[in-house]
Parts: structure tokens; C-alpha cells; sequence
């Protein structure tokens, strides 16, 4: 089985979902416009907000949207961060911010019905033994499923990579079946391990580092999630899609020191 590593080009997948055909802006601060999708959190519009955002980091790298300064997705929203220098001198009669809101809504209508880039999938293995895995077993007596079971529908399926927040390079990942729902414990944990896998409220996430969290604990990855040294930096960004994969402990050990399987 091949597993990518934090420093690999994973493999892609033809996306062709169109851009957002509606959305509303929303100011925030004097360098930053949001674009909302939706009120409510539904997987069609965080699909909508990761593509939409795939299109407009491709169209400001290449000098299409001049003083775009950073694109960043989140569950059904985009924030586009700029340099209000770059637009003051566009239209005299408006404000930056409008004119930002213009720019963003022609090259957004430009592109709708065209191919949107590539979703990349990405394996991530995951360790479930006991000692990578602290809150298993309550995870199935809290879900009424076997050890087996949990594991097994938490490997059964391509997951969305909903939004990558909260620290540099931790991804949200969904949903889960009904029968991976729990919430998050109730007294959260002041250290948890780096490469932590947990999962609450149908979600999973990724600790990219030691961290404080609340999530249930049902495995860990070796992959690194995060590296500043790399040109690009996170694992994973929004609109990937990942799919966990069981290893045994020795497995785990030797990703973990960088050998291939």
C-alpha cells in the first residue's frame, strides 16, 4: 500500500464542479472581504467555498487579480485579504472595498462552467492500538459499536477536507456516518499528542503538532501535517479529500523514521 508523505505531490483527481453561482460579501477590516455562501454549514457549500477559492489564489498568482494578497477557505466562507493601494486609483467614486468586490465578482463569473483545478485524495494512515489510540474503547461503548466496527467505519470512506484552521496545518475533515457521532469530551485534554487523529460532532481532525484539545482520541498518523520549511507548508488544504487507512504499531514506526512500506 502507498502512502503520500508530507513531501510527495499527491495524486489528483479531475474536479469539475463549477464556482459558487451565488454568494454575498461581507466587509472585514479595511484589508479583507469575506465571501459567504451560506448562513449554515451544508458539504454543497463548503464545496462551493474551497473551489471558489482554488479559482481566485490561481487567478491572483497569476497577476489576473493584481493586489490579492492571501486566500483563505473555511467551512462555507472565503476571506480574500488585500492591499487596499493596489485599488484605491481603479475608481475614483468607490472604495477599495468595492471595487475589490467588483473585481472578485467578474473574474468569479468569467469562470463559471469551467474545470476547477484538480481535488487531490491522500491516504493517511492511521495507528487504533491501544497506545496511539487512548479513547477507543469509549468511543465504541459512547457509539454502541465494537472497536472493530468503529474503525472500520472511520476507514470506510473519501472524507472531505472541510477546512484546514485552529493551528497551521490542522485539518477538519467530514462527515463521518450517524454512528461515528459524539460530541467532544467534556474536560479537554491540556497536551495531546502530535499526529493525534480525533473525531467529534462527525468531524475528524489531524493535531499537526502537541497540542491542547478536546477531541476524542481514535488513532495517530506518522504524516506530517505541517512543515514551515516546505514550499508548501500544510499537508492538506480545503476541497482535498483523504481517506484513513489502518496500520499496525511497527507500520506506524516505520513511517514514522521515513521508510516505505
Amino acid at each position: 500500500m502507498f502512502y503520500i508523505s508530507a513531501h510527495a505531490p499527491s495524486a489528483p483527481v479531475p474536479d469539475l464542479r463549477p464556482p459558487a453561482r451565488s454568494w454575498r460579501f461581507e466587509p472585514c477590516g479595511e484589508r479583507c472581504v469575506i465571501l459567504v455562501f451560506d448562513s449554515v454549514f451544508s458539504i454543497e457549500a463548503n464545496r462551493e467555498a474551497a473551489s471558489v477559492a482554488n479559482i481566485l489564489r490561481t487567478l491572483a498568482s497569476q497577476g489576473a487579480l493584481p493586489g490579492i494578497t492571501d486566500v483563505v477557505a473555511a467551512m462555507v466562507t472565503v476571506g480574500v485579504h488585500y492591499s487596499p493601494l493596489a485599488f484605491v486609483t481603479l475608481d475614483a467614486d468607490a472604495s477599495p472595498y468595492d471595487v475589490v468586490c467588483q473585481a472578485l465578482s467578474a473574474a468569479l463569473l468569467q469562470s463559471i462552467g469551467a474545470t476547477v483545478g484538480n481535488t487531490n485524495r491522500i491516504e493517511i494512515p492511521v495507528c487504533y492500538e491501544s497506545e496511539y489510540a487512548p479513547d477507543l474503547a469509549a468511543i465504541a461503548q459512547a457509539c454502541a459499536l465494537t472497536v472493530d466496527e468503529v474503525i472500520a467505519a472511520h476507514t470506510a470512506d473519501w472524507l472531505d477536507v472541510l477546512m484546514v484552521g485552529f493551528a497551521p496545518g490542522h485539518p477538519y475533515i467530514g462527515l463521518h456516518p450517524q454512528a461515528l457521532s459524539l460530541p467532544r469530551r467534556s474536560v479537554p485534554r491540556k497536551r495531546v499528542a502530535k499526529g493525534s487523529v480525533g473525531i467529534a460532532n462527525g468531524q475528524s481532525v489531524i493535531y499537526p503538532a502537541e497540542l491542547p484539545g478536546g477531541w476524542n482520541l481514535v488513532g495517530r498518523t506518522p504524516l506530517d501535517l505541517f512543515s514551515p520549511f516546505n514550499d508548501v507548508p500544510c499537508l492538506l488544504k480545503g476541497g482535498d479529500q483523504v481517506r484513513f487507512t489502518a496500520i499496525s504499531s511497527r507500520e506506524f514506526e516505520a513511517l514514522a523514521r521515513g521508510e516505505s512500506l
